[in-house]
């Protein structure tokens, strides 16, 4: 990956709802791309982003705004056009999102995930059929059990316990036939 022809911008956030805030907001609001985010510790985050100059300082200053309405944005910084020894410290193995643009590169890499996940789909697909079977005859079973579970409680006066009461449990005391007995 090539920096020399691009800019670099970082924005640090408090909090990782902050910096994924910052981080879609800078990419929908300039032609730039996300290398990702990095954690530095005591909750901050730190999201990296490239592109031109002029879209990156676009992009950086829309998300501190953005940011800024979530949490605290700590600092905010664009380097133009980096020099090629510091591109061990913008892709580390800390870096979240930097894994995933090293294994596009490698056709053979990339075409053996998608032949891992067509097996996974066939074999889940199997699965899922096999499952549907049983769950029908399960749900034939379901009803014969439930059946007995049906009758309801009928709801009685909670003051008197009299099931001639049509007073329930919420009304007003008032309502209770044995009120004034239970008042004394």
């Amino acid at each position: 990956m090539d920096l020399e022809n691009f800019a670099l911008g970082l924005i640090e956030t408090v909090g990782l709802v902050a910096a994924i805030e910052a981080a879609d907001t800078a990419i929908k609001s300039s032609n730039v791309e996300l290398i990702g985010y990095e954690n530095s510790k005591g909750g901050t985050m730190v999201v990296k982003i490239k592109g031109d100059v002029g879209a990156v300082n676009a992009a950086i200053q829309s998300a501190f705004a953005a940011a800024q309405r979530v949490n605290k944005v700590l600092s905010t910084a664009i380097i133009p056009r980096p020099n090629a020894e510091i591109k061990d410290m913008i892709f580390t193995n800390d870096t979240v999102g930097v894994c995933l643009q090293d294994e596009n590169k490698n056709p053979v890499a990339k075409d053996l995930k998608i032949q891992e996940t067509e097996l996974q789909d066939k074999v889940f697909d199997e699965k899922l059929l096999n499952n549907k079977k049983e769950e029908v005859t399960v749900l034939e079973e379901k009803p014969n059990k439930t059946e007995p579970l049906k009758q309801e409680k009928k709801e009685i006066c909670n003051l008197c316990m009299d099931p001639k009461c049509s007073r329930k449990k919420g009304d007003v005391r008032i309502s209770c036939i044995h009120y004034n007995e239970i008042k004394k």
